[in-house]
């Protein structure tokens, strides 16, 4: 099957992160597939409206306003007049929301619930049951994913995390991780310190991400060891805790606070290192140990969420979130750089390239696809009806919610007719080609031509 898919989430490029990196990169997979692939995010700074990627990706950053931490406020109805019109021009057939973070996927599967178009969502991140954010998330998820046609998940333990938050069945949870573009973070030896040993954290100076435990960390193991300094990319409000550290322990010339790195700056950063050092609180994937362990390093990390799936335990030291386990992770990793017992850069990075990537991960999302489409389509009163699964109140409230969002879709409907509106013209990618049997240039200028897309690009 070739699936027409738009892909939502609140996060996508210039901003940077493992949620945006994803997106980014199994799109590309999914359009050398055969399939069109479209993004809906909000707009960054000046860049508004409709933007090209590499072969064809096409970016709707639409002009919503942002409430908190890069997320769109929360609105619910009135997006859907631009999300319909997306969805009539690009011919959508799959909706497919990221991050339980993103109010844009969210709303967008509300309104693909309602236009009677198939939905995907794809969970990024672990969540507890105990303090009230979690719980007012977690209900929320519970009323966004009951009309949710499938769920991926990055790892098993993420798997069952979003099963018990949002009360689903495990069969209509998949779990598909995340990947690397290994020809990216290839190990460079050379880059490293002769003299010195080098810990190097990537990571967003958060609370979630364990910064204080790091600020415990860093003056122990300089005391203990004057040959081993810390770099440190990333920023967030706990820098200044990091900060305070260097100052009070005199640790300039050995703690580097890089701050913000772009990611194509990434693998520049991990090859100067020899141990990488994560110390998260929570994680469902964590995809910055994938590309350190692909770069060569020892992979130091804390056993939480769904960390011990993803690397082999020869690729990994594991230690239980607290200042002083993880301590005793450095010092056995020191150890083995000192008597020369870690393992070749070279065998790390071709093992982690054949566990990892990005066309595998888009060839298990196209099953997905296809189980999605050939499944028969919900009656309209049963996709009214199935917000009621949310709670005997707020299941009542979304029912008139859901009822209210199908009155405008009708409204809309009549006001501004499907007829009325121009369907995009679709990129003609590389396997848009191969299919086509366009091989020659002039077959390919042709077929442009009649398509209409060489007017378009003049």
């Amino acid at each position: 099957m070739k699936h027409r898919i738009c892909m939502v989430s609140d996060f996508f490029y210039p901003n940077m992160g493992g949620v945006e990196s994803h997106i980014y990169q199994i799109s590309q997979c999914l359009i050398a597939r055969g399939h069109k692939v479209v993004i809906v995010t909000h707009s960054y700074g000046d860049r508004k409206g409709v933007r090209y990627l590499t072969n064809g990706l096409k970016v709707y950053y639409l002009a919503v306003q942002t409430f908190y931490n890069q997320c769109a406020l929360p609105t619910i109805v009135t997006s859907l007049p631009i999300i319909r019109s997306i969805c009539i021009r690009e011919q959508i057939t799959i909706i497919h929301g990221h991050s339980a973070f993103s109010t844009m996927a969210h709303e967008a599967m509300f309104h693909g619930k309602t236009m009677g178009i198939r939905t995907v969502f794809t969970d990024h991140s672990l969540f507890g049951f105990a303090d009230v954010s979690s719980i007012l998330t977690n209900k929320f998820l519970k009323i966004s994913l009951s009309g949710c046609n499938h769920v991926i998940c990055v790892s098993h333990t993420s798997k069952e995390n979003t099963a018990l938050r949002a009360g689903m069945n495990p069969e209509d949870i998949s779990v598909i991780p995340n990947a690397v573009d290994a020809t990216m973070f290839t190990p460079d030896p050379t880059k490293r310190s002769s003299r010195n040993i080098t810990i190097v954290i990537i990571s967003r100076l958060v609370y979630r991400k364990g910064t204080d435990l790091l600020a415990g960390i860093i003056p122990e193991i300089c005391c203990r060891h004057r040959n081993v300094n810390f770099i440190i990319g990333g920023d967030g409000p706990k820098r200044i805790i990091l900060e305070e550290v260097r100052e009070n322990f005199e640790l300039h010339d050995r703690v580097q606070l890089l701050g913000s790195v772009p990611h194509t700056n990434v693998r520049n950063v991990l090859v100067q290192g020899d141990i990488f050092l994560n110390t998260s609180l929570t994680e469902a994937f964590c995809i910055a140990i994938v590309e350190a362990a692909s770069c060569g390093l020892q992979v130091i990390s804390t056993r939480v969420g769904g960390v011990p799936e993803v690397l082999p335990p020869k690729f990994i030291k594991l230690a239980e979130p607290s200042v002083s386990e993880l301590l005793e992770a450095i010092e056995d990793a020191i150890s083995d750089h000192q008597l020369q017992r870690s393992i070749n850069p070279y065998e790390m990075h071709e093992e982690v390239r054949k566990l990892y990537t990005w066309q595998d991960v888009a060839r298990r999302t196209e099953i997905v696809y296809n189980r999605v489409a050939s499944e028969p389509k919900q009656e309209l009163r049963e996709r009214l009806l199935i917000n009621l699964h949310a709670g005997p109140v707020v299941g009542k409230v979304f029912l008139l919610i859901a009822v209210f969002n199908l009155l405008l879709y009708w409204f809309l409907e009549w006001l501004l007719p499907r007829k009325g509106i121009d369907l995009a013209v679709d990129f003609p990618n590389s396997a848009f080609i191969k299919d086509n049997n366009l091989g020659t240039k002039n077959k390919t200028s042709e077929s442009l031509k009649e398509s209409g897309f060489e007017q378009i690009l003049a």
